[in-house]
């Protein structure tokens, strides 16, 4: 089958880096990668893999000329082949460069089959979604495997505001040449995305090991290979990963966090502002921080102040570290004076185009 890794646009390639290393070859399309396996390899997608936001398992497609056509081979379609008689699920469609162009003329063909073949609910909150693409008249049939999104990784309670998603996390952190083999410092870590994710990494965990996911509910489900699959893994690392804050409701919630994922062994959260932050006893490894960029606040002018002095800590004090910076102003990047390399492509983050600045080892 071939299975389509949804990506955060922009982060298409370090995805494609982390499908390679599980032995697949994966081929970059605008927003995803894809890659041929079987029902195995979509469950250790969800599992494993920290750069998709979801699996999509393409299971199917027909040419679909006029509304009639698809209603016919819509009805045609092995749906038990792949889902439960009674199902409840969601049909998702779009169209593009087709004869058949409204999307919900599509969708409404499309449930009327599924009722017809299996007896489906049809519902907006379904844990199940079908998704249904027409393109140059070619109707390609895929199932959600994921269900919630990838980035939910089942112990993050707690957020702060504009919080950076785990998926996008990984994939910063793979930019920034990390493997799970040095310490992780972040001294805006809001609610410990990047620190825990590091950890996660380090300490050898699946980041969807706490989780549940939509193809539990398929056909082709196997309980007793899944549970195989995601045996209980116990972290093992030598190494910490470090958090720092200004805001106290930051670290409680960095904290729990960690906690529910079991990494409170790994991981060292402190209220401190920039400017007591201090490197930890041992080799030097990477900083990384999403700062703050002033977006959604009227006057940049205190956030120039704020990335000179946080510059000036890090020359001073972090001798020998690696610094990324995730930012969607250049002009805030280079006011912290380090010597910055070309930015990483954008990223869409809430709206806005954000990239990575990093540097060598200071």
């Amino acid at each position: 089958m071939e299975i389509f890794l949804v990506a955060t646009p922009g982060l298409e390639d370090p995805l494609a880096d982390e499908v390679r290393a599980l032995g697949h070859a994966p081929q970059i399309q605008p927003g995803g990668v894809t890659y041929i396996g079987g029902w195995a390899d979509v469950w250790r997608a969800n599992l494993s893999i920290r750069g998709a936001t979801r699996v999509l398992v393409r299971i199917g497609s027909f040419r679909a000329m006029h509304p009639a056509q698809l209603d016919k081979r819509a009805h045609r379609f092995p749906w038990a082949d792949f889902l439960h008689p009674g199902s409840t699920l969601r049909v998702e469609a779009t169209s593009r460069k087709s004869r058949i162009y409204h999307a919900g003329a599509i969708t409404q063909r499309i449930e009327a089959a599924l009722k017809d073949s299996i007896g489906a609910t049809i519902a907006d909150d379904a844990p199940i979604t079908i998704k249904v693409r027409i393109e140059d008249d070619l109707c390609t049939i895929s199932l959600d495997s994921s269900g919630d999104s990838l980035h939910r990784r089942g112990h993050k309670q707690a957020v702060g505001k504009a919080p950076m998603r785990e998926t996008m996390a990984a994939m910063f952190l793979a930019q920034c040449g990390f493997t799970g083999h040095e310490p992780v410092l972040d001294p805006m870590c809001g609610s410990g995305t990047f620190v825990i994710e590091a950890a996660e990494i380090a300490a050898g965990l699946h980041p969807g090991r706490l989780r549940s996911f939509a193809f539990e509910q398929f056909t082709s489900f196997d309980a007793d290979a899944w549970a195989d699959l995601r045996k209980p893994v116990t972290p093992q690392t030598a190494l910490r990963f470090y958090g720092s804050d200004r805001d106290p409701g930051a670290i409680r919630m960095s904290r729990e966090n960690a906690d529910r994922a079991g990494l409170a062994d790994f991981t060292d959260f402190q209220n401190l502002s920039i400017s007591d932050i201090q490197p930890p006893e041992g080799p030097p490894g990477l900083v990384i921080i999403n700062p703050p960029y002033g977006a959604r606040i009227g006057n940049k002018g205190p956030l120039f102040g704020l990335h000179a002095a946080m510059g000036e800590v890090l020359r001073s004090r972090f001798t020998g570290w690696r610094v990324g910076i995730v930012t969607s102003d250049a002009q805030l990047a280079r006011a912290t004076g380090l010597p910055l390399r070309e930015p990483g492509p954008y990223v869409a983050h809430g709206g806005l185009k954000v990239r990575l600045f990093q540097t060598g080892p200071l």
